[in-house]
């Protein structure tokens, strides 16, 4: 029986700063001590520690295929920029040259959804907040896109709970028609390409703004020779038991239906995979040219060709993963993705289907392709412009800007799936389904007493004591069904650890 798919998603945005010095790794730190410090004052702890990261399980080496890398070749950890833990079990850090925020690990796809929303509405308030810290007239700007249109990629990565007991082989080969095609409802669109070896006036339009920069169909790189599927084998929870599945060729959607889908249509082919239900029926012959055939594309009729020698378009491939999943339904249950969420999911991936089939202007309100592209079409044929014009490519990139007077995703009549209310409590509340709740409700509770947080563990410091560790292996453990009684009834971190000693 499938695991729980415990999920979650990490966002780059991209970063830009007017009027001020345009380093992105001190603009982004400036913008996350911007909002920490706004956050503090807010709760009037302004003398109170930060709680940062701690990178004592961090094993980018590690490869899912049953090695490990030289760590002088591994993927780079950056360990000395700006790294912090929030009370809603987020974790809000410079990578590299952009913020990214990881969203607490949550139990389905809708609960993934809420703290995406959460991460944009902390984004926004991190932009208010580090207007004050710049001189006057400067601005960061803050973009939730993937592409800085000079060749250079930041990623919107999604994370899956896995059965170590999956063959890593199998999983990778029948998950890889899922990734490579579901940019037919997921690509965020994009004015152009940035293939080296491909004219700039060919392309005017894509499908998805990520499907150009991937060159491997499986390997452990996530910034060079992007894989398709990323072997990083770093499950942040028991090892013997559990696997988490990287995923980083996603888009980052401002559409919240998109955002829905990817995610949920993800957990349920996981799923289908881990209990055998998929089989090889899809698997692509050549997938790293076929995600370019696709997203170059928009009419969504270019044909790849499958191992088996048949050709299939992109939507052709999903219908089929669709019309699997409802027998899966039929056969084994959603419990693994949540019986409610999972029958939404299924009811949505074959609307959103149908009308990209039919006529895909019908799902403007829920395709950031399709939206995105009415926005751009319109605006060149009122002022006659060619494909590539820069004004185009600036409507673009407008169409992700995080400044609520600026966003054009705002103005494009997406459909809302998350009210305002939840996406702003959700900014510093944890949720309730896995461990990230207990993570969230000790920084919030006992933050003065925490030296250090990851994902599997917490670090305390209640005194004369050494350091004391909390290990949670369990992503299902840790929930406000199991531990929130125990936290309400705790008025110290000491008490708090004395007690889940008794309880072990």
């Amino acid at each position: 029986m499938a695991l729980p798919k415990v999920c979650g998603i990490e966002t780059e945005y991209g970063i830009v700063v007017r009027g001020a010095d345009n380093n992105p790794v001190s603009a982004s730190s400036l913008l996350i001590n911007a909002y920490l410090a706004a956050v503090a004052h807010e709760r009037n702890r302004t003398g109170q520690a930060r709680v940062g990261w701690d990178f004592e399980d961090e094993q980018p080496a590690n490869d899912a295929r049953g090695f490990s890398l030289d760590p002088m070749l591994a993927p780079e950890v950056e360990t000395t920029l700006v790294n912090a833990v929030l009370t809603n079990g987020a974790r809000f850090y410079v990578d590299h040259a952009h913020p990214e925020i990881s969203t607490p690990e949550v139990r389905t796809a809708r609960e993934a959804l809420i703290w995406d929303r959460a991460a944009d509405e902390i984004v926004r308030s991190a932009m208010d907040a580090a207007r004050d810290m710049l001189p006057d007239g400067a601005e960061i700007i803050i973009h939730k896109n993937n592409s800085d249109g000079k060749g250079n990629s930041y990623g919107c990565h999604e994370n899956y709970l896995l059965s170590r007991d999956l063959p890593f082989g199998r999983m990778a080969r029948q998950i890889t028609p899922h990734f490579v095609t579901r940019q037919v409802f997921a690509g965020a669109g994009k004015v152009g390409c940035e293939l080296f070896d491909r004219p700039g006036d060919e392309i005017t339009y894509q499908l998805s703004q990520r499907a150009d920069f991937f060159e491997e169909e499986i390997g452990l790189e996530t910034t060079l020779k992007r894989p398709i599927v990323n072997t990083r084998d770093e499950p942040h929870a028991d090892a013997q038991r559990y696997r988490r599945l990287h995923v980083i060729v996603g888009d980052a959607n401002m559409s919240e239906v998109a955002t829905f889908l990817k995610v949920g249509t993800t957990a349920i082919v996981l799923s289908m995979i881990e209990d055998d239900e998929l089989g090889d029926d899809f698997v692509l012959a050549h997938p790293v040219t076929a995600i370019r055939q696709i997203s170059h594309d928009p009419t969504l009729g270019q044909t790849v060709q499958l191992a088996d020698g048949r050709r299939a378009t992109g939507l052709e491939i999903q219908w089929g993963l669709l019309e699997r999943a409802h027998k899966y339904e039929q056969s084994c249950g959603l419990e693994s993705v949540g019986i409610d969420v999972g029958t939404d999911v299924l009811k949505r991936w074959e609307a959103v289907l149908t009308g990209l089939e039919r006529e895909p202007d019908t799902v403007a309100h829920q395709v950031d392709w399709v939206a995105k592209q009415r926005l751009i079409s319109g605006y060149q044929q009122r002022h006659g412009l060619r494909p590539n014009s820069p004004k185009l490519k600036a409507i673009d990139l407008q169409y992700h800007d995080m400044r609520l007077d600026r966003c054009l995703a705002l103005r494009a009549g997406l459909e809302t799936l998350v009210d305002s209310d939840t996406a702003v409590a959700a900014k510093s509340q944890p949720p309730t389904s896995t461990r990230a709740y207990f993570r969230g409700r000790c920084l919030d509770k006992f933050a003065a007493d925490v030296v250090a947080a990851n994902w599997d563990s917490l670090v305390f410091d209640i005194g004369r004591d050494p350091l004391r560790r909390v290990p949670m292996m369990d992503p299902l453990r840790g929930t406000a069904d199991q531990v929130a009684t125990l936290i309400d009834e705790s008025d110290t971190a000491r008490i708090l650890l004395d007690r889940l000693g008794e309880t072990n």
